[in-house]
């Protein structure tokens, strides 16, 4: 064997020894464990006792107003009724009436709670007893349903179901004037009832 034919023999031993050799240490590296992966929870915190407890909520915020003693906006948990916002209020007056407002209802983000005041006890505007003559109390804007409403005089079905819808809306009445901002009702329905209705 020439010396040129050996030579070409070695460099290609050399070159499969060097292919096998790395070969052998890239398929090593692909046995290696990884690392674990992290595992997330969303919506959940650390609780300290190595366990994961529930994140917290958003609070809610309500506007309270009215006959209660401390007026303004409360902040509170989810799942608080209207009692709770009364109660973080101070509490209510002794002008308030009582059964125009549900307190077990529960609270809304951004709603406003209106604890609306009691009539005066006998009279109304102007030192003028109500006029119950017609066999009955005063129909109280805030609490009384559509079918109620529609026995008043000058108030039908529809007018009844758009008091219901106002009253819905705007956080319920804060006196008999704002009537004029139901509509169908003008100055003169107005002056019909205002001796047979209370907020």
């Amino acid at each position: 064997m020439s010396f040129l034919d050996r030579r070409t023999l070695l460099f290609g031993l050399a070159a499969l020894l060097l292919v096998a050799a790395a070969m052998t240490f890239l398929r090593g590296r692909s046995d290696t464990a990884l690392p674990p992966a992290l595992i997330t929870t969303t919506g959940t915190v650390a609780d300290g006792a190595g366990g994961v407890a529930p994140a917290q909520e958003e609070p809610l915020v309500v506007d309270v107003a009215g006959a209660v003693r401390r007026p303004g906006l409360y902040r509170l948990p989810q799942g608080s009724r209207v009692a709770d916002a009364v109660a973080k209020a101070g509490g209510i007056t002794s002008k308030a009436d009582r059964l125009a407002v549900n307190l077990a209802a529960l609270l809304v983000d951004g709603e406003q709670v209106l604890i609306p005041e009691s009539p005066p006890v006998g009279g109304g505007a102007g030192g003028v007893a109500p006029d119950t003559s017609a066999g009955g109390e005063l129909v109280h804007l805030n609490s009384a349903d559509a079918a109620a409403l529609d026995a008043l005089p000058g108030v039908g079905p529809a007018t009844a179901q758009r008091i219901v819808d106002w009253r819905t809306a705007n956080g319920g009445f804060r006196t008999v004037d704002d009537l004029l901002e139901v509509p169908g009702i003008g100055p003169a329905k107005l002056e019909q009832l205002r001796s047979l209705v209370a907020p």
